[in-house]
């Protein structure tokens, strides 16, 4: 009776043992889960940060060649003003970055920003203009995807409600839109002075063969943003042209 009695107690306790490894086990398990998911999550955030970056330094540079070719007509009119075909000049003071572009500014470690100075041109938004300025850019991904139509076209239109799918079209464009507004594409640009461009050209004194080597270098600064600084995705490019 009293071996019985110890191997019912025995068998109590050993059950309490694997009672509470289990429920460890199944804890540890979804901390290990919600870790996995988070660390998803950030890395979606900062792959589409990066790609809000390569946005930057493509915007940048359709920006020096428009400079080059001649700015698009505020109006929309779709005309060049070749009138106004020049190549940015060198700034003549010493940038100071603002609050909103800060953030961006300071994650190129390698420029020296007692003597950094910027390229002079026409407002990004306005670059018919006279007016020379300091040459940065910040603004929101999804205004840039979304134009005049709030993105009537480009976002709204693929979704449908799906009840297979539980997908509520209403719910998802108002996450989504709040999503994207947590992006911003930001750039500024530096000149670097004169440099080797090798191009052909058509006139008379120089034959279709004939190469020139006398060009301007500028150095785009391009960067992702997301959520106030919270990842920042800096990149840069460099952009030869003649002069």
């Amino acid at each position: 009776m009293i071996n019985k009695k110890r191997e019912k107690g025995f068998a109590i306790v050993m059950s309490l043992v694997l009672l509470m490894a289990m429920s460890l086990m199944g804890g540890a398990l979804i901390v290990i889960s919600a870790s996995d998911h988070r660390s998803n999550n950030i890395g979606d955030e900062y792959q589409q940060t990066f790609y809000v970056a390569e946005t930057a330094l493509f915007e940048g540079e359709k920006y020096l060649l428009n400079q080059y070719q001649g700015p698009y007509k505020t109006g929309g009119s779709g005309d060049r003003d070749l009138s106004k075909r020049a190549l940015p000049v060198e700034s003549a003071s010493v940038y100071s970055p603002n609050s909103t572009m800060k953030d961006c500014y300071y994650s190129f470690p390698d420029i020296d920003t007692e003597f950094f100075k910027l390229a002079s041109g026409p407002n990004p938004d306005t670059p018919d203009s006279a007016t020379k300025q300091d040459i940065f850019y910040s603004k929101s991904f999804y205004t840039l995807l979304a134009g005049d139509d709030d993105g009537a076209k480009i976002i709204k239109d693929p979704v449908n409600n799906d009840s297979e799918t539980n997908i509520n079209k209403t719910k998802f464009l108002s996450k989504e839109k709040t999503r994207l507004k947590k992006f911003k594409f930001q750039y500024f640009i530096h000149r670097i002075g004169s440099a080797p461009f090798k191009g052909y050209g058509d006139s008379i004194k120089k034959e279709a063969s004939d190469a020139g080597n006398d060009g301007m270098a500028y150095r785009i600064y391009g960067c992702g943003n997301y959520d106030d600084g919270t990842i920042i995705v800096p990149l840069e490019s460099t952009m030869v042209l003649p002069k």
